[in-house]
């Protein structure tokens, strides 16, 4: 069977019109990221003939399922099956005042981080710059809000955005063309766990989005413990392509640190992270570590993850705890694993999961 491709996979420009019909493109468009039409049949200002010669070429949605796994918390994971089958995840947060999707890259992740659930998955494959931007699209259609509602994203699902550049680069400018979501880059959140190559290639870019990277560690020997990239990449060429993507315009760069008892919670160790990241502008979120089964690593108490902030406020940089959402459904920070439930922690109770296509 022939897969059709999702028109989400095509930048705006390369959208399909009829020829001589150039405007139908923005017609389509529209429908596409103003309106949230599911299908092209919705599609109702478009002719007849065109729109049954699109839907015979291209399909609307890339999901062959999608299935939502609502937390008590307000916050829903989504698990998407792709057209061939493989699956990968998201998670819509919503606050008071904006609408939030943590989206993935990649089915699974390549950096195998020891702590993080989805790099104990392996690697699957990268996303199409299409199943990248529909997660936004399928959040939208399954509860119920017009698609520019969406404000706020967070590259930080599963996989390492950086190695899968085009695509996720792709999605990015298609988020944030005014044909499409009109997102503004400032409100992009671009995680990865540190590839100095591509975030320079990033500076390059003029997307002035807020770039993330998960250290997790101030020196070389304990990153190695618990991120098997750091033995590719040193902490010195990660910090200096930091200042370069800062010099090139970059905005305030956030600092990922995952707090692991008895590994890189020290006071000590919150020294060296705040000699480490001097001279940059930048802003430490402390993550408690969210449990997963067969992980081996226990949270940071929160005396500890006081402690460790104490020492890095007095250092004058700036820090914030970052409590994730949607444990219970197995949504949470690092959680992601392709899981058919919630994780059924203890007092978090979940709603049975919804399962259907636009």
């Amino acid at each position: 069977m022939t897969l059709r491709p999702s028109l989400f996979d095509l930048p705006i420009d390369d959208l399909p019109a009829p020829e001589g019909e150039g405007y139908r493109r923005a017609q389509l468009a529209e429908w596409l990221y103003v309106h949230g039409a599911r299908s092209v049949d919705a599609m109702t200002t478009l002719p007849k003939a065109w729109r049954a010669a699109l839907a015979d070429d291209y399909a609307v949605s890339p999901f062959a399922d999608v299935r939502r796994f609502p937390s008590w918390d307000g916050s829903v994971r989504y698990l998407f099956t792709l057209a061939d089958g493989q699956r990968t995840e998201a998670v819509y947060m919503p606050y008071d005042g904006r609408k939030t999707v943590c989206v993935s890259s990649m089915v699974g992740c390549p950096a195998g981080c020891a702590f993080c659930a989805t790099g104990a998955l392996g690697f699957g494959r990268n996303l199409t710059r299409g199943e990248i931007v529909a997660q936004l699209l399928a959040v939208a259609w399954f509860e119920e809000f017009a698609p520019r509602e969406l404000r706020n994203v967070v590259l930080m699902g599963m996989g390492e955005a950086l190695l899968n550049y085009e695509a996720a680069v792709g999605a990015i400018r298609t988020w944030t063309d005014p044909r499409g979501l009109a997102m503004s880059a400032r409100r992009i959140t671009l995680s990865t766990v540190g590839l100095p190559s591509r975030i320079r290639r990033l500076a390059g870019e003029g997307l002035p989005l807020v770039l993330a990277v998960s250290l997790h560690a101030p020196d070389e020997a304990t990153r190695k413990r618990i991120i098997p990239t750091a033995h590719a990449h040193a902490l010195a060429d990660i910090v200096a392509s930091l200042h370069e993507w800062q010099e090139a315009g970059g905005r305030r760069v956030t600092v990922e640190y995952t707090m692991l008892d008895g590994v890189n919670d020290a006071p000590a160790q919150a020294a060296a992270l705040a000699r480490l990241l001097d001279g940059l502008t930048v802003h430490v979120n402390l993550i408690p570590f969210n449990p997963w089964p067969g992980s081996g690593f226990a949270a940071t108490p929160r005396d500890g993850v006081r402690a460790f902030q104490d020492v890095l406020d007095r250092a004058g940089v700036s820090t914030s705890v970052r409590f994730s959402r949607g444990r219970d459904t197995g949504g949470a920070c690092g959680q992601l694993a392709l899981r058919e439930g919630g994780t059924g922690a203890v007092g978090n109770p979940t709603r049975p999961p919804t399962s259907s296509l636009p």
